[in-house]
């Protein structure tokens, strides 16, 4: 009966989108790194969100004393890279998660979320950082406009 539970649960969790990596560019002598990745909205097709963020290397882990997380600082571009045609997406205020990844071994994580701004036809995509003990500041936004675009 325990294997039939999990199974169940883990095909009824939410699956947020992979990301690609589609550049990577070195900022020190050190080895850190700014990550460029591509992610694709896994409800609309045809929207492409590219997510900026800071991976630490070795040696500044060693040199801050900080083994187990990267800056939670990240930017977010997204646009119409197709035909859009939208599935069964939340249409609350709250949005839908479309992406996360791990920032940290103990629940720090950048995530986007997809809001729909149903007044002005337009997908919301905020890129923020979530953390267990406080919340953070650190955030932003990239619109799709749908005007146009014969969605709705």
């Amino acid at each position: 009966m325990r294997p039939a539970l999990t199974a169940t649960l883990f095909c009824c969790l939410p699956l947020a989108a992979p990301a690609e990596e589609v550049g990577r560019i070195g900022v020190d002598w050190t080895g850190n790194d700014i990550i460029i990745e591509a992610v694709h909205d896994p409800k609309v097709k045809g929207v492409t969100c590219h997510l900026t963020y800071f991976d630490r290397s070795f040696l500044d882990r060693l040199s801050q004393g900080n083994w187990f997380e990267d800056p939670s600082n990240a930017s977010i571009a997204c646009r119409q890279t197709g035909e859009i045609e939208i599935g069964e997406i939340d249409r609350s205020p709250e949005g839908e998660e479309v992406f996360r990844e791990r920032q940290s071994i103990v629940f720090k994580s950048i995530r986007i979320k997809r809001i729909y701004d149903e007044a002005n036809r337009t997908l919301v995509y905020l890129a923020h950082a979530r953390e267990l003990t406080q919340g953070s500041a650190k955030m932003a936004i990239s619109t799709v406009p749908l005007y146009g675009s014969g969605t709705a």
